[in-house]
């Protein structure tokens, strides 16, 4: 029996049990850093089938990481492959992003791996990435470490069409904060010097700067504080922006120029402002024939609306990730094409049989690439001449 079939069996023998913890992480949504109901039901599945778990990785409250080590050969290490899931939700809204779908995926390609490739030799580390929708757990676990001793990196994540990203744009992600003097709008106007003002001509700064820019970039911000009362003059008033392009040293040429219009701002207002980077993350490494066998596995196990890469894309924290280890993302179909993800469209999704079809389908595509990875030294060749030249070209 080839490795496909015994996955296509594993899977169908544990499907019901991937589709109840999807069920349940959807109705019990959690915010970054408080996933404590997900985790609690995606570890306990994994020790149940042999894994080891170590939790509060990088610190993180809800961080963790399942080893599976099956070291057949005492004289040859063995690739070690990284299956990873997030597990937050958004606010206000529930898991609008589809991230309940990605722990049951990513469970049921470890426990088919382990249970269908049993005569080859490997470590399997599922590993759980809290609040990648805010502070993102990927960055301190990066920082102590956890990805780089990986051979390959996959993840799941919900989509309108089936496809994998070629690219995503580095992002930082910024606030302003402008500190002016306070007075009573009406009596002393002239005593004060407004926040507010210095917020507003950034935000006036910023729109001049979109004709000169190239066009992958990408600038959008809010006011985060107005003011304090309108009869007050705003001693203090702040907003935040996420500035993107596709490749870094772009964006630094950005960001050197977004830095002189909040300065300038500030001279122009007579206030001062506080610039913070809050995230930062970096565009993705691409490796094609990574991407190929993961998609061309995803139509051996049934996905639908298999589609070309997005030419339109946002940025992703799986982008750290793919700067130690050559990795890649499958965007599994379950909701209609081109509808909006953190929307209600896709809360309502979450639970359908489209949802449930989605994990069985990616579940399979990603432990089939696991077996491809596994067993072809010429694709593991492949894989890693690719990462290295992608490397070179950042």
């Amino acid at each position: 029996m080839t490795y496909q079939l015994k996955i296509d069996q594993v899977i169908h023998n544990i499907e019901n049990e991937l589709y109840h913890l999807n069920d349940f992480i959807h109705d019990h949504p959690e915010l970054g850093n408080e996933e404590f109901k997900a985790v609690e039901q995606i570890t306990a599945i994994l020790e149940k089938y042999g894994f080891d778990i170590e939790r509060h990785v990088a610190n993180l409250p809800t961080s963790f990481i399942a080893t599976f080590d099956h070291h057949m050969d005492s004289l040859k290490e063995p690739y070690t492959i990284g299956l990873i899931c997030e597990y937050d939700a958004l606010a206000q809204l529930g898991h609008g992003c589809g991230h309940q779908l990605q722990a049951p995926t990513i469970i049921g390609a470890a426990i088919a791996t382990i249970k269908a490739c049993s005569d080859l030799s490997f470590i399997i580390k599922v590993i759980g990435t809290p609040a990648e929708e805010t502070t993102s757990g990927k960055l301190p676990m990066q920082k102590a470490g956890v990805f780089k001793d990986l051979d390959l990196a996959l993840m799941m994540h919900g989509s309108d069409r089936t496809t994998v990203d070629t690219k995503s744009l580095a992002i930082n992600k910024m606030t302003f904060e402008f500190t002016g003097i306070p007075s009573h709008a009406a009596v002393s106007p002239e005593l004060g010097r407004s926040a507010l003002d210095g917020v507003m001509m950034l935000f006036n700064g910023i729109e001049y700067l979109r004709e000169h820019v190239t066009s992958d970039v990408r600038m959008h911000g809010i006011i985060t504080n107005g003011g304090q009362a309108v009869n007050i003059v705003p001693e203090f008033a702040s907003a935040q922006f996420s500035f993107r392009a596709e490749k870094r040293s772009n964006l630094n040429q950005l960001l050197k120029r977004v830095k002189r219009v909040a300065e300038g701002a500030a001279l122009a207002t007579e206030t001062e402002v506080r610039i913070k980077t809050v995230k930062q993350l970096e565009s993705k490494v691409n490796v094609q024939t990574l991407n190929d066998v993961l998609l061309k596995n995803a139509e051996l196990a049934g996905a639908v609306r298999i589609s070309p890469p997005r030419e339109k894309t946002g940025s992703t924290d799986f982008s750290l990730v793919t700067h130690h280890v050559p990795g890649a993302c499958l965007r599994t179909a379950f909701v209609p094409l081109h509808t909006p993800n953190h929307t209600k469209a896709w809360v309502e999704a979450g639970k359908t049989t489209e949802a449930h079809n989605a994990i069985r389908v990616a579940s399979k595509a990603l432990s089939y690439t696991v077996a491809d990875f596994l067993t072809s030294p010429d694709l593991r060749h492949q894989i890693s001449y690719e990462f290295k030249q992608a490397h070179q070209a950042l």
